[in-house]
């Protein structure tokens, strides 16, 4: 898997040497399919900030989904927008149907934010949109909060190489994209929606 990610990440940086991309790609380029089978073009939320988030029923970080839809209520009409995309290649956290997911983000956490059909974001059937934005913006570490350092030594038991790999470590990453479709930063699962929130306003 680390070969393939490498690869993919060496092949997005020629592209957008080479000019194969029409200049460097934007989140506009992408489409996905939505929770009800539908195409998503991403060319849609032109103008507006997003957060991308990988999302997972089962985890000790799915009480996030509060404070994504707190702040998706809270700038919505200011041109704001979380979307998720579900995942279960971390633990097995997220096991259910596509309807079985969106009816428990509704039940427990009131989620109103679209949802992406489930899928990969990492491996040979990850998500273009992940392998987009773990290039722009690959893993920096988890910081020195405990938590953080718990992650760290959880994944280093598995895999003492795992950081130098940029892609997703674990549910509910977030990468934020501005006004002009660019990734602009990347947080990782230790990261709450609540401390992003100045980062959000300084976008809108």
């Amino acid at each position: 898997m680390k070969i393939i990610s490498s690869f993919i990440h060496v092949i997005f940086g020629i592209l957008i040497l080479t000019g194969c991309t029409s200049n460097s790609p934007t989140i506009y380029d992408f489409t996905a399919e939505s929770n009800k089978g539908e195409k998503v073009n991403f060319s849609d939320y032109k103008g507006d900030v997003l957060l991308i988030v990988n999302t997972a029923s089962e985890c000790v970080f799915t009480p996030q989904y509060d404070g994504l839809e707190a702040l998706y209520e809270k700038y919505a009409s200011k041109g704001f927008n979380v979307i998720g995309f579900p995942c279960d290649q971390f633990g097995h956290q997220e096991p259910g149907t596509n309807e079985e997911i969106e009816e428990f983000c509704r039940l427990n956490h009131g989620v109103t934010f679209p949802l992406m059909a489930k899928s990969d974001v990492n491996g040979d059937n990850a998500n273009d949109i992940f392998k987009w934005l773990y290039f722009e913006k690959p893993f920096a570490g988890f910081g020195e909060s405990e938590t953080g350092k718990f992650m760290d030594e959880m994944l280093s038991r598995n895999d003492p190489d795992y950081a130098s790999n940029p892609d997703i470590k674990w549910n509910f990453t977030k990468f934020l994209i501005d006004r002009k479709g660019r990734v602009v930063a990347r947080f990782e699962p230790v990261v709450t929606p609540e401390e992003l929130e100045d980062e959000i306003q300084a976008l809108l």
